[in-house]
């Protein structure tokens, strides 16, 4: 399932709309190296490298993760700060995974392909006053 969210740098406050994978197989939330320089994003380096897995389990030999991106993840009414490791996605910019589906638990509607953020936990502190925040 894709959903738009808006991506915005920490260090600048700027923004910009991405098209995101929910994948509900995935156990990292990753975003894109390219997209990530051609936006400017704030690259950290992370302390220890990341092993990456192929889908059937096994280590992706050469492939590990060495940077992170920190932002706030607008959707909806729902702001948080998100941090993602950087890795080449070729077809895509941002995945969100498994742990995130579960933890803000959203209302997915497969066959109007809609996404909503209704079941937020108490600690997420979405407030139905905060207004959607659009980038272009």
């Amino acid at each position: 399932m894709w959903i738009k969210v808006g991506l915005e740098k920490i260090n600048t406050y700027k923004g910009v709309t991405v098209k995101t994978l929910l994948d509900s197989g995935a156990m990292g939330m990753f975003i894109d190296k390219k997209f990530v320089e051609e936006q400017g994003f704030k690259i950290e380096k992370l302390k220890r490298l990341l092993k990456v897995k192929n889908i059937d389990g096994l280590d992706n030999s050469g492939r590990k993760i060495k940077n992170k991106v920190e932002c706030n993840m607008y959707f909806e009414k729902h702001m948080e700060r998100i941090r993602m490791d950087v890795y080449k996605l070729r077809r895509m910019k941002v995945i969100l995974d498994i742990p995130w589906l579960v933890a803000y638990n959203p209302e997915v509607d497969w066959e109007k392909g809609e996404v909503k953020m209704t079941r937020c936990p108490s600690w997420c502190g979405r407030s139905k006053k905060k207004k959607e925040r659009k980038y272009g």
